[in-house]
């Protein structure tokens, strides 16, 4: 009997599994989908780059020019008559600035978070969320004033200061979220070696936590790195960073129009290369700072 119902089984299975090489019809709109997901996000940034190789005569005719030879003049121009390598020092130095600093804050209030869990700690990560959540106009309008008011406006540590308000918030939830997924008993023992919470935090838990400050750091960095409202309201000439320069050159002649074009593709580049290299951080990261919370 055994063996009759165990080929009856086999008989099932395979009357009831798919043929191989055989796609679903689900899967290929799935397939279509994403990669007009894809087309759809590329082609700014593909015309864009088309623009910007073209001679200046014909970077913006109507109907477009599709045969022309490709010249990089528009990046020539971009770092001899403007101050391009200007705005983008200022904008890694504020980009670094704020992702350290966020990054000693954040790491040992999230582990306080974490490892002191109470009705406090949850009103603070509430508290944190909706400073995220909040319109970031309502949040950059006070800090206008209070630069003003002391004197900083325009300056290079003014605009860190506000990056790292802004991103501080999310960087405590990521880190909080990976020191989540730490067991407990390793804080525990090693207090019993007679190790304090600071040592705790800083020979055990930070070396496990390179994943997740990886992660956190990256994201920070780029937020940092593209952020155009912060940056255009707290700065004026000094302070300027790239994504400010670009708008301002927006409207303008044609040639400043490429050079805007060619100071997009040098801002998009860094993105793309960290985003690309460091994608099985990212993701490993993120998956496993959200399993537990």
């Amino acid at each position: 009997m055994a063996e009759l119902a165990s080929a009856d089984r086999l008989i099932h299975a395979t009357r009831t599994a798919r043929p191989r090489g055989r796609t679903r019809p689900t899967t290929v709109l799935i397939g279509l989908f994403l990669l007009a997901t894809c087309v759809i996000m590329l082609a700014p940034f593909l015309w864009t780059t088309i623009s910007v190789i073209k001679p200046t005569d014909v970077a913006f005719a109507n109907p477009p020019v599709w045969t022309f030879a490709p010249t990089g003049q528009a990046f020539v121009d971009l770092w001899q008559t403007t101050d391009f390598y200007k705005y983008l020092i200022n904008t890694i130095v504020v980009a670094v600035i704020s992702t350290v600093v966020a990054l000693v804050i954040g790491l040992p209030a999230a582990y306080a978070l974490s490892r002191f869990p109470s009705y406090v700690s949850a009103i603070i990560l509430v508290i944190a969320l909706i400073f995220r959540a909040l319109p970031r106009f309502s949040v950059v309008l006070p800090m206008y004033e209070f630069t003003k008011s002391i004197g900083i406006y325009d300056t290079t540590p003014a605009l860190a200061l506000a990056l790292i308000a802004i991103n501080q918030p999310f960087s405590i939830w990521l880190l909080r979220n990976f020191f989540a997924e730490l067991p407990i008993e390793l804080d525990e023992a090693a207090m019993i070696d007679g190790c304090t919470r600071f040592q705790v935090l800083r020979r055990i838990m930070i070396p496990l936590m390179g994943p997740g400050i990886l992660t956190a750091g990256i994201f920070v960095f780029l937020f940092a790195f593209q952020e155009y409202l912060t940056a255009v309201v707290l700065t004026d000439v000094n302070a300027k960073t790239v994504p400010v320069f670009i708008a301002t050159q927006l409207g303008q002649t044609l040639p400043m129009l490429q050079q805007a074009g060619a100071a997009t593709i040098l801002l998009t580049l860094p993105v793309v290369a960290i985003a690309f290299f460091a994608q099985k951080y990212l993701v490993a990261g993120l998956a496993s700072g959200s399993v537990k919370a």
